[in-house]
């Protein structure tokens, strides 16, 4: 199993996260044992508890865990990257025909349903657009905005391939890019946009204006442009070209602000709910 072929997502099951692992070559998913054992039998120590099942099973039921086992290194709650027992979705239906619990059987219809859902957007993608149509609807959106944001996501990911032309490999490269971009048209990274609108995991574009989505817009379709005119090699060459990128938007920011007499960043957000600091709320 090739690591670097494969894709981290975490999944919720009853609001307790599963990682999951799609690996693009087998074309299938692997998930954490410990997660999903833990999530079956209710557990508050998932990992104590994995152990002791494992044992179980193989001196009572004579069944060696490690035969359909594998181990991949994942990111546990502390941050920290530990080797993790995974085991794809046929394997955890064996195991937790083992688990007591009268969750058992909601987390095999949860498992069922994600060995599907992944099968069935490979052979037809618009199964994944059409599921992000119908939650940004949920959400409130108008059917405007939800084929502009779509056409965005397809944009961004043109730009992107031009940046993978280039060098790009690493996420935290595009995030880097992304950032130039940002920083040169709006003053703040990506992140420090998202703290001004009052989001934590949000996605930024989502809580945009229509006049700082254009700009956004604008930034990222100028470096494209420019990447795929000067073909800049390694990141610190799409570092100036992404700059460049955004500042042609700030130019248009810049002479659209002049002529308004005011700002057009907002901290404007589309959530109906807001975070409270609670920290700022024990010490008062």
């Amino acid at each position: 199993m090739n690591q670097d072929k494969m894709y981290l997502i975490n999944k919720l099951f009853n609001d307790k996260t599963i990682r999951t692992v799609w690996d693009k070559e087998e074309e299938k998913y692997y998930v954490s044992v410990v997660d999903v054992a833990g999530a079956a039998a209710d557990s508050d120590n998932p990992r104590k508890y994995w152990n002791w099942l494992k044992n179980k099973l193989e001196k009572e039921e004579d069944f060696e865990t490690s035969s359909i086992t594998r181990q991949l290194k994942l990111k546990a709650h502390d941050g920290k990257y530990r080797m993790t027992d995974v085991v794809d979705i046929e394997g955890m239906f064996r195991i937790i025909e083992s688990i007591p619990s009268k969750n058992a059987e909601p987390i095999k219809q949860w498992l069922a349903k994600l060995g599907s859902e992944r099968i069935d957007e490979i052979f037809d993608p618009a199964i994944a657009t059409q599921r992000s149509i119908d939650l940004y609807r949920a959400k409130g959106f108008d059917e405007k905005w939800i084929a502009e944001r779509i056409k965005g996501i397809q944009n961004r990911k043109e730009l992107t391939d031009v940046w993978k032309d280039g060098g790009i490999t690493e996420s935290k490269e595009y995030a880097i890019l992304t950032n130039e971009i940002y920083q040169e048209w709006s003053g703040m990274k990506a992140y420090e946009y998202k703290e001004f609108k009052g989001l934590k995991k949000e996605n930024l574009r989502d809580n945009m204006t229509r006049i700082e989505e254009l700009l956004t817009d604008l930034g990222e379709e100028a470096t494209k442009e420019l990447a795929k005119e000067h073909k800049p090699k390694g990141l610190e060459a799409n570092k100036r070209i992404a700059k460049l990128g955004g500042h042609a938007a700030k130019s248009a920011r810049d002479d659209l602000e002049k002529n308004l007499g005011k700002s057009v960043i907002t901290s404007e957000n589309n959530l109906n709910y807001k975070y409270i600091d609670e920290n700022k709320k024990i010490s008062n």
